[in-house]
């Protein structure tokens, strides 16, 4: 019924046929310049990692992507990040999603469990009551299944009782509602109660691996991954000071990032474009930054997709990379040796027991370099080279 250029269709990543003059001239330059970009698609894996509403940051992420015409083959996400990896593919636009966002008030989210704290007192499952963020993930995650949905979707989740981790939208377990999933997933232990998905009581997908990089990689390209949880830990002063909450998720923030590192630092799989918007600080349940969130996610992503095409070409390892020298103040330097204990192939200790780098000049992906943060003294710095 529709011939021509309508009709021709290639495998992700495979070569089409080339319009026709007499199709150009009725499909028109941009048409055509989208047309031919297709071309080159190759599969990708958008992953979005959790971290509360600096979440938020994602969309700013999907909207620098919609620019450029990239369109993920899979979405996979942790907490916030399986929510609106769920929205976006069941269909909710990136306009709408800024909306919701906007919209959003504590108290749609947060509601103590008086009932359960006064009843059960330490045996009670959570801070907070369950039913307001089993609405809001219901409300925005489509109403489906898995295996219904229009593109794969993996919500990464923890079986709290088996102490494993648990992907759903993988093959075997698909025939599960998404927005169960999609609630577990969010479910960050001691603040809401696990949910139960297909059985098994999940928590909290961060718990373990809050940026599931790996097992969206099968199959795929390419990857881009969204770290907006860890990445850009600031110093923190008085944590004490701001209650249970502030000093909770400071701690997990730290040992989520140390979890994450490593598959970072050795990764072997296919190309990935690491973003990692600067929204270290704001907290984690702050409800008024959405604007500040949403804009730093597009500027990130702008800044970390230029030049997209050639990440992709490459055979494998973590982009953008960037020229950076590692400076020491020997002033301050006191030869404990953590820099070269945690990067034995840059650093050394000198006669004198002051560090030095054994290379003057680095190339470092937004997932290298994390050892300059562990100084004690603060004697390392980093510094771009043009």
């Amino acid at each position: 019924m529709y011939g021509g250029a309508w009709s021709r269709r290639a495998a992700p990543g495979g070569p089409i046929d080339r319009p026709d003059r007499a199709e150009r001239d009725f499909l028109g330059p941009l048409a055509i310049l989208s047309y031919m970009a297709s071309a080159f698609r190759k599969r990708f894996a958008l992953v979005l990692g959790g971290g509360g509403l600096k979440g938020f940051a994602h969309i700013g992420v999907l909207r620098a992507l919609r620019e450029r015409g990239l369109v993920p083959s899979v979405y996979a996400g942790t907490s916030i990040g399986a929510l609106i990896s769920a929205a976006h593919a069941g269909g909710m636009t990136v306009e709408q999603m800024a909306q919701r966002a906007h919209a959003l008030r504590r108290r749609d989210l947060f509601r103590l469990n008086h009932i359960g704290m006064l009843l059960d007192r330490l045996r009670s499952p959570s801070i907070y009551a369950e039913e307001p963020l089993r609405m809001l993930c219901e409300s925005v995650a489509p109403a489906k299944n898995f295996d219904e949905l229009p593109v794969p979707v993996l919500v990464n989740t923890v079986d709290v009782e088996r102490g494993s981790q648990v992907v759903w939208g993988c093959p075997g377990l698909r025939n599960v509602p998404v927005a169960d999933a999609v609630y577990a997933s969010c479910a960050l232990p001691g603040f809401f109660p696990p949910g139960r998905v297909d059985g098994r009581l999940c928590i909290d997908g961060g718990t373990i691996d809050n940026l599931p990089v790996n097992i969206a990689a099968l199959g795929m390209d390419a990857l881009i991954a969204v770290d907006v949880g860890n990445a850009d830990l600031t110093h923190a002063t008085d944590v004490h000071t701001e209650g249970f909450s502030a000093v909770f998720m400071r701690a997990a923030s730290l040992m989520m990032r140390a979890l994450q590192l490593p598959p970072l630092e050795q990764w072997q799989g296919p190309p990935m474009i690491l973003i990692r918007p600067r929204v270290g600080h704001i907290g984690w349940f702050s409800f008024s930054h959405t604007d500040e969130l949403i804009a730093e996610g597009y500027r990130a992503a702008c800044e970390a997709l230029e030049g997209y095409e050639a990440f992709f070409d490459a055979p494998g390892g973590v982009y953008p990379r960037r020229r950076m020298r590692v400076l020491v103040d020997r002033a301050r330097c006191t030869g404990c040796g953590a820099c070269v204990a945690l990067a034995p192939r840059l650093m050394a200790l000198d006669a004198s027991r002051k560090a030095f780098t054994l290379t003057n000049i680095v190339e470092w992906s937004p997932a290298d370099g994390d050892f300059i943060r562990h100084c004690p003294t603060g004697a390392l710095t980093v510094q771009k080279v043009a």
